[in-house]
């Protein structure tokens, strides 16, 4: 599927999806709890299904009604899994069902499509081997096979994705023993907070020293839950983008701010910018005015990095978007990605081994231009393309499906001129 985007000035309401980081994280929890669970709102979209058809091939109970998932949990033992689950273009799932099916003694064969086959798994699956798992890979990658039980230990963990982590400790409090996480050059400490969030919701039992050192106890079980998924700062993004550049406005709604999303920080970058953000109890109001440049950090934020790099484009001055090597493992390298597309469109792009500068003030012209099969990357490209001179053809744009399905209907409505061809 292609976007074919005009430029257009936009104002609206914008209802944000559901956050996939929550809805993931719920499923697994669910599968392993001791009864029935209710996941209120969660993100129906490519990576919730990924997430649930995982769930489901663990040998968990699955009902699907509007709005709501109803898992019957496995109360921590997985004792009779498919012996393959395909993972479609879910990453995070990913990591998550390799902790999870190292539970059971049988062996299971994850595989996923080329993007997420082309994701480094080897730390976390190093890691399993030290608690006690057995598993098989290409390399590193997928199509690994995985067969436990995890027994607990100690293990190093690599911190290049924090998806490793969070795999580790929701699975680690129902191995048989004591278990002790040693971290190394964590990144996105945000969605390790997440996780947290919910074994504490759940009561586990853990200790921390920072995150550098993590200690679970195991023998724990997990308890039957209800949960209502908030609305997710990662797609929120490319809209607050969009209310960002001069000229436009819009109004965010479904979002959280209590909630431990590292992407909510976003706000502060377009305040930082010059944008114009009002926080009020129905939503979140987001005015564009005059751009500068600015330096961020993206450490804890890397799924803002191509929506960031594509406002920056219509900045005055230099941006720095640096401290983000991890964009490089996501469904694609998108620091490479977003320099070599945005130029297309006109922008003047440097590519540093941990992020992007740009150089405000090109002129930015519409073109054809390949979203890579990256969700992230259409959409940006999609806030580029709404201020760009003349018509841009953004390629597989299908990709949006994988956490906004209704991307483009919501674009439209708040004034942007989008159609799409297949």
């Amino acid at each position: 599927m292609e976007f074919l985007i005009e430029p257009s000035r936009m104002s609206g309401d914008a209802l944000i999806p559901s956050s996939k980081s929550h809805t993931i994280r719920a499923l697994f929890l669910a599968a392993m709890a001791k009864g029935r669970s209710t996941i209120f709102n969660p993100l129906d979209s490519a990576d919730g299904r990924s997430a649930l058809a995982a769930v489901k091939a663990l040998g968990a109970g699955v009902e699907v009604e509007p709005d709501r998932w109803i898992i019957d949990g496995l109360d921590g033992f997985i004792s009779n899994p498919e012996p393959t689950i395909y993972m479609g273009n879910s990453g995070t799932s990913t990591r998550f069902v390799l902790g999870s099916v190292a539970l059971g003694a049988r062996e299971v064969t994850i595989t996923g499509d080329e993007s997420t086959s082309s994701r480094p798994m080897g730390p976390l699956l190093t890691a399993l081997e030290n608690l006690g798992a057995k598993t098989k890979s290409r390399k590193g990658k997928l199509p690994a096979t995985v067969s436990g039980p995890i027994l607990g230990g100690e293990t190093e963990v690599d911190g290049k994705t924090s998806q490793y982590l969070s795999s580790l400790l929701v699975s680690l409090p129902l191995a048989q023993s004591d278990s002790v996480l040693i971290v190394e050059n964590l990144n996105e400490k945000p969605y390790v907070d997440m996780t947290l969030s919910w074994l504490d919701f759940l009561g586990v039992d853990y200790g921390r020293e920072g995150y550098s050192r993590f200690t679970i106890r195991g023998g724990q079980k997990y308890r039957s839950f209800e949960r209502m998924i908030p609305g997710d700062f990662s797609s929120a993004t490319f809209f607050a983008c969009l209310g960002a550049i001069p000229g436009n406005e819009v109004f965010l709604r479904g979002l959280d701010m209590n909630d431990p999303q590292g992407d909510k920080a976003i706000l502060g970058y377009l305040e930082k910018m010059g944008a114009s953000v009002n926080i009020g109890d129905d939503g979140i109001t987001v005015k564009g005015d005059s751009l500068a440049g600015v330096t961020l950090d993206l450490n804890a934020t890397p799924d803002a990095l191509p929506a960031m790099a594509a406002l920056a484009c219509l900045a005055d001055g230099t941006t720095h978007l640096t401290n983000v090597p991890q964009a490089r493992i996501k469904e694609t390298d998108r620091i490479a990605v977003m320099a070599k597309e945005l130029g297309a469109m006109g922008a003047l792009c440097e590519e540093r081994t941990d992020g992007l500068v740009i150089h405000g003030g090109a002129r930015i012209t519409g073109a054809r231009v390949d979203g890579h099969g990256d969700h992230r990357v259409v959409m940006a490209l999609s806030v580029l393309a709404s201020k760009a001179d003349g018509r841009t053809i953004i390629e597989t744009a299908e990709s949006v499906d994988v956490t906004f399905p209704n991307f483009a209907e919501l674009f439209r409505s708040c004034g942007g001129v989008l159609s799409a061809s297949e």
